[in-house]
């Protein structure tokens, strides 16, 4: 048995050394030249610098829509490049947006709001990007009023002209139901 392992042993050394040779005559030397640039390279991102995170919109009425512009400037030694951007929900769409910036140059987005909603309404917008961190979120907000010529709500049932409520936990005798019989000859008889 042992005789089997030794043998395997030095077939296998064999082969490992004729592979490693083959190996190192089949490297380029322009090879290690490109891949020595990029590791130099590799913790040199894009850099995005906003002019601006948030946006509001102040006091708007409900349904009107608004838009404002996102400017952003690469601030980093390397391609700046946008591959997306998307907001939370579909009452907020951007679009329009630089998708290379070179350093130094700037690049914007438009991000167009419906105006939808009641009271203090606030939406993120995702920007999907080369830099280290990957991705970018600016916000925008609104104060949206009702709508003055919007019909007014329905009322609840519990509010409804004419009907009238009562509550099970109340003391008063003269809110509590009367109770009647349904019994066959006892009609019209309250039993309090």
């Amino acid at each position: 048995m042992k005789k089997v392992i030794l043998g395997l042993s030095a077939l296998c050394m064999v082969a490992f050394t004729s592979c490693k040779e083959d190996a190192a005559s089949k490297i380029k030397t322009e090879n290690i030249a490109v891949a020595a640039e990029r590791d130099a390279n590799a913790g040199d991102f894009p850099v995005i610098s906003l002019d601006k995170k948030e946006h509001d919109f102040g006091s708007i009425e409900n349904g009107t829509p608004v838009e404002t512009t996102f400017k952003y400037t690469n601030t980093g030694n390397s391609l700046l490049v946008v591959s997306n951007i998307k907001s939370t929900c579909g009452c907020t769409v951007p679009s329009n947006w630089t998708k290379e910036v070179a350093p130094g140059e700037t690049g914007e987005f438009a991000v167009k709001f419906n105006g939808k909603g009641n009271g203090k309404v606030s939406k993120s917008i995702t920007m999907t990007t080369n830099t280290e961190s990957g991705k970018e979120i600016v916000k925008i907000s609104a104060s949206v009023q009702a709508d003055p010529n919007a019909p007014a709500k329905a009322a609840t049932p519990a509010q409804k002209a004419g009907k009238a409520t009562i509550n099970p936990l109340s003391t008063d005798a003269s809110a509590a139901p009367r109770k009647s019989s349904t019994q066959p000859g006892h009609e019209g008889h309250n039993h309090d």
